[in-house]
């Protein structure tokens, strides 16, 4: 990880402590995602499958940053990030949009 971050060398001792903090809080949240996932029946299954696909590319972006800076200013201070990138992304809210289709769906189905 040293060889490939760029830095002054104090950001980079830094940033070599906070990045794999960060790697740690994208399994923890993976995990959880996987334990829903795991008692929930399709489609919802299915819809909390593709949040863990979008959560494990995100992990790839993030982890392929080479600047120390990066991790300082944005990883430092985990609490909520990861869930915050998750449902920035614009797959989120098309999910989010299905799943309440299904519901109302579900609703006229019953009445």
């Amino acid at each position: 990880m040293e060889e490939t971050m760029s830095g002054t060398p104090s950001q980079i001792e830094w940033a070599i402590q906070i990045k794999p903090r960060a790697g740690a809080e994208f399994d923890r949240v993976a995990a959880a995602l996987q334990t829903v996932a795991d008692r929930q029946s399709d489609p919802a299954r299915q819809d909390t499958l593709r949040l863990i696909r979008i959560l494990d590319e995100k992990r790839g972006e993030v982890m392929a940053r080479t600047e120390a800076g990066y991790f300082i200013a944005n990883w430092q201070e985990l609490g909520g990030r990861v869930q915050g990138l998750l449902i920035a992304d614009p797959r989120y809210l098309v999910i989010k949009m299905d799943q309440r289709s299904r519901q109302a769906a579900q609703k006229v189905e019953r009445a």
